[in-house]
């Protein structure tokens, strides 16, 4: 009874959020990903794979830890209003001269972190652009990633210099504003996690019935050896 609780509660959450106007204009958030997902965004194109309910769970649990993070420091801006020209976020916490963005994760990705060859500038780029963008806009010269283990709260901080992440920015919105001028639909290449964002993409459906396998990550012809 109370897992059906849950679920319809989260479930209502995702339809009153379906029916939310959203902004018109590029996400940081998105930022490092398919450039093709991004402009479908922007566009607000119909989801053919929104979160299933696993996944909602997942969100929910990491909003959760962002509240009760925030909640410890009162003195600072919470959920602050990030919009400049085309661009439009929100920033988990803001101080005097950091912008913090908060990201809840399984326990074993802080194991992955403390391997030697672990480059978080690789590994969180997307989350690296997103909180830097934001402190950018907002003329705070450092930016912060506050990780926080969903298992056990064990935590890590890591910062940034902000102008050293400036030029990525900028190459960034100049490749998305470029195919926005235009008009022009970029093509499907995933450029996270690995390249495996197509697994957690809300469009993967709609690539795939364009002759993209975003799972995959290939044309579907060159899958069946018709290249």
């Amino acid at each position: 009874m109370i897992e059906k609780l849950i679920d319809d509660y989260l479930l209502a959450e995702q339809v009153k959020k379906a029916d939310r106007i959203r902004s018109g204009l590029w996400s940081p958030s998105s930022f490092g990903r398919c450039f093709r997902n991004q402009f479908w965004n922007r566009k607000n194109e119909p989801q053919t794979n929104p979160p299933d309910l696993r996944a909602l769970k997942i969100f929910k649990v990491g909003n959760l830890f962002h509240d009760f993070i925030q909640g410890m420091l009162p003195n600072c801006q919470h959920e602050v209003i990030v919009k400049y020209d085309d661009i439009f976020g929100y920033a988990d916490i803001v101080t005097e001269d950091t912008v913090i963005d908060i990201k809840s994760q399984h326990s074993k990705g802080f194991w992955y972190m403390e391997q030697k060859d672990y480059d978080i500038n690789k590994e969180k780029e997307t989350n690296i652009l997103q909180v830097c963008t934001y402190a950018w806009i907002l003329k705070k010269p450092k930016a912060s990633l506050f990780l926080v283990s969903k298992d056990d709260l064990c935590v890590k901080e890591y910062g940034f210099n902000v102008e050293n992440w400036i030029p990525k920015i900028e190459e960034e919105l100049k490749t998305l504003r470029g195919y926005w001028d235009k008009n022009e639909l970029p093509e499907a290449k995933p450029r996270a996690f690995g390249g495996k964002e197509g697994r957690y993409c809300s469009f993967c459906d709609k690539c795939l019935s364009m002759g993209f396998d975003c799972i995959k990550n290939k044309p579907k012809e060159e899958q069946n050896g018709n290249t």
